[in-house]
């Protein structure tokens, strides 16, 4: 069944908010409380940088899983998908907080990893909910891999972004979790590549830009 054009209205305000409005969080920023460490240039820019990365995926994981959520087809894996897009909210709007106090800024390919996400999602969405599902405990997984690099690479001293990344990590374990538990098919090793290379893709370029 299509979807109402309702549906669609409401997947353009969703696609506006997440890419040119300010996120807000329900939760306390896990950052809350810790000092901000005294850093050079350089090593603010690289954190800066690492972040970017982290608020790009949390974009392109608001458009998967509302791509995924306009086609499922059982109500309870739609509620997951949902769900799961509500957390990354919170995820857009920590990073972008510690993004302003690092002085830079989103990516600006952030409406490109927009679009192309939620056509991958849509699609995935469209396969069924058992790949649908199982689409989105591979794409958790791999953000997680993503965040475990990134505690590594952010400088030693920088405790703020590691606050955010460490629970940010800790969500995404549970949302793959959910997806399984939903009865989330493992994906086949070729789609799997596929979507490492595209993710090796965005964390250079928005890295960068």
């Amino acid at each position: 069944m299509l979807p109402s054009p309702d549906a669609f209205i409401l997947q353009v305000d969703r696609a506006l908010r997440t890419v040119f409005a300010r996120a807000g969080s329900r939760r306390p920023y896990p950052d809350a409380g810790v000092p901000d460490a005294e850093m050079s240039e350089a090593d603010k820019k690289h954190a800066a940088g690492l972040m970017r990365i982290n608020h790009s995926g949390e974009v392109c994981a608001q458009a998967l899983y509302a791509g995924q959520a306009l086609t499922a087809r059982n109500p309870e894996a739609q509620r997951a998908l949902l769900e799961a897009a509500d957390e990354e909210t919170e995820h857009l709007a920590w990073c972008e907080k510690r993004l302003e106090e690092l002085g830079s800024h989103k990516s600006l390919l952030n409406p490109l990893w927009y679009a192309g996400s939620f056509a991958l999602g849509a699609f995935a969405g469209a396969l069924g909910d058992k790949w649908n599902l199982g689409f989105l405990a591979e794409t958790e997984r791999q953000v997680e891999g993503h965040l475990d690099s990134h505690l590594g690479l952010l400088p030693e001293q920088d405790a703020k972004s590691r606050a955010i990344v460490e629970q940010m990590k800790i969500d995404e374990i549970k949302h793959a979790d959910t997806a399984i538990a939903h009865g989330g098919a493992p994906l086949p090793g070729p789609v799997r590549a596929a979507m490492q290379v595209t993710s090796k893709i965005l964390t250079q370029a928005a890295y960068r830009v």
